[in-house]
């Protein structure tokens, strides 16, 4: 596999020393849905987790998502999301690509989750009076869930810092990167990738 000489450089940049939130290892992952299957709201929950580890959204856009976003006029999960400026921490719009993994995710969810208007919350909260989840609530909710799994020092953005270094591993353009993320800047995407043993054995095979 070849490896993108820029995102080498990335493993090997400058780090921000500040607190972060962890990144979660494939068997963290699976602790927090183990965990999460046996509560309420067991599909929601799994949806919602899944949406920050396989999408990289930021809590608030996942928290601002309305059902039409998500779900076409037949009923099926899109291709793609549009976020819109308001929906965005930069302001500025830009296009959320759904994998198949994801897609089959968001399919089981809204096969249970069916609101009366399409500009519902996609992912609604169980308080009668609220419209869905806001991104301070959606926090709190990543906090609660990561907290009775077990999982120290995990956030609402360690989806987002999961999902850029698992594609940083693979050796993707630092380009790529940044467009997903929705990064305007090379080190804010720095800042995110989470040097460990599986970027380093990538970056060796530059060798």
């Amino acid at each position: 596999m070849k490896y993108d000489r820029d995102v080498v450089n990335l493993y090997f940049g400058k780090q921000n020393m500040s607190k972060k939130a962890k990144t979660l290892s494939q068997q963290e992952i699976r602790r927090v849905l183990d965990h999460i299957s046996t509560r309420k709201h067991s599909v929601r929950n799994r949806a919602i987790l899944q949406t920050s580890f396989l999408s990289g959204m930021r809590v608030g856009e996942i928290a601002s998502l309305r059902f039409k976003d998500v779900v076409d006029g037949e009923g099926r999960i899109k291709d793609q999301i549009l976020l819109t400026a308001d929906m965005t921490k930069g302001s500025e719009s830009r296009i959320v690509f759904i994998n198949e993994k994801l897609r089959k995710e968001l399919q089981t969810y809204i096969n249970i989750y069916k609101p009366l208007s399409p500009d519902a919350k996609f992912f609604y909260s169980q308080k009668k009076t609220s419209d869905g989840f806001s991104a301070n609530t959606l926090t709190q909710h990543f906090h609660y869930l990561y907290r009775r799994a077990g999982i120290d020092g995990a956030s609402s953005h360690s989806g987002r810092r999961s999902f850029i270094t698992s594609i940083a591993s693979k050796g993707v353009s630092v380009r790529v990167l940044m467009s997903l993320a929705g990064h305007k800047h090379l080190g804010t995407t720095q800042k995110y990738i989470d040097v460990n043993d599986d970027l380093l054995r990538s970056a060796v095979e530059l060798v």
